[in-house]
């Protein structure tokens, strides 16, 4: 099922008649790791560790690491997750993907199927996301624009397919009540900040319960805890890390972008 804008955020449903989560894998990429979403004492916490406390669950294992691809989480972290034997694995990985020259939507099906085979396997709940469009969040120059366009809808493609396998559920971002809003972005506009982290754990909390387990905590959207970001952060980030990002992701899309003109070219001059 895909979880809907009016069911974001859950009321407690710590029914003792539920089953508890003892085990909680979070696999993926960047925001799985908590980017965006900075502990006070260092570090990061994230959606994970949020949703980790609002299930109650003694055990969370988050083999995440930034910069993932659909590959790498098939190699490296499933097994570390299917060896813990989790009752609910979310599986946040796609953006890495869609950001490369070589991205191939068969192969990351096909790399997605088998990560959700291997977690079923163990009988784990699966929990994967629709993406929202990140250009209404990150602005970018108009063919790069386009070009990611074109691959969040094919990625996004990808996990409609995964997620009409048995025992898998998916959290549309897009309709996520405040996805849009500046506050749910960190100082990057490419991770969540504490409360976007906040609002994808009261999601994914959202289907967990939807799937008949207990949810005793729920996630609150207040925020606190977190280190301040300030108007100097953001400048520095902006200056040390995003216009290279920006630089380095239009030369691995320039043949996208490329071809993407052209396309658009041929599209103009063709007889209506």
């Amino acid at each position: 099922m895909t979880l809907t804008a009016s069911t974001a955020v859950p009321h407690s449903t710590a029914d003792t008649r539920r089953p508890r989560v003892g085990t909680l894998a979070t696999l993926g990429d960047s925001t799985t790791v908590g980017l965006g979403d900075p502990a006070a004492a260092g570090g990061w916490r994230g959606f994970p560790k949020l949703l980790q406390a609002a299930l109650g669950a003694p055990t969370l294992v988050n083999p995440a690491r930034t910069g993932a691809r659909m590959r790498a989480v098939l190699q490296e972290q499933v097994p570390l997750a299917v060896a813990a034997r989790p009752e609910v694995a979310v599986v946040f990985v796609g953006m890495n993907d869609t950001l490369r020259s070589d991205f191939d939507p068969a192969a990351m099906a096909a790399d997605g199927l088998a990560v959700i085979a291997a977690l079923r396997g163990v009988d784990a709940r699966v929990l994967l996301v629709r993406y929202h469009d990140h250009t209404r969040v990150f602005h970018l120059p108009a063919p790069l624009r386009r070009a990611l366009l074109r691959r969040i809808g094919q990625l996004n493609a990808v996990m409609d397919e995964l997620a009409t396998a048995d025992g898998v559920a998916l959290l549309d971002l897009d309709a996520l009540p405040g996805a849009y809003e500046r506050t749910a972005w960190a100082v990057d506009r490419l991770h969540p900040s504490e409360l976007g982290h906040r609002m994808l754990a009261a999601g994914f909390a959202a289907l967990i319960a939807d799937a008949g387990f207990a949810v005793p905590h729920p996630v609150g959207l207040e925020c606190a805890g977190g280190r301040e970001i300030t108007a100097a952060h953001r400048i520095a980030w902006l200056v040390v890390k995003g216009i290279p990002w920006l630089v380095r992701r239009g030369r691995d899309l320039g043949p996208v972008i490329v071809q993407g003109l052209v396309d658009d070219l041929g599209r103009s001059r063709s007889p209506a």
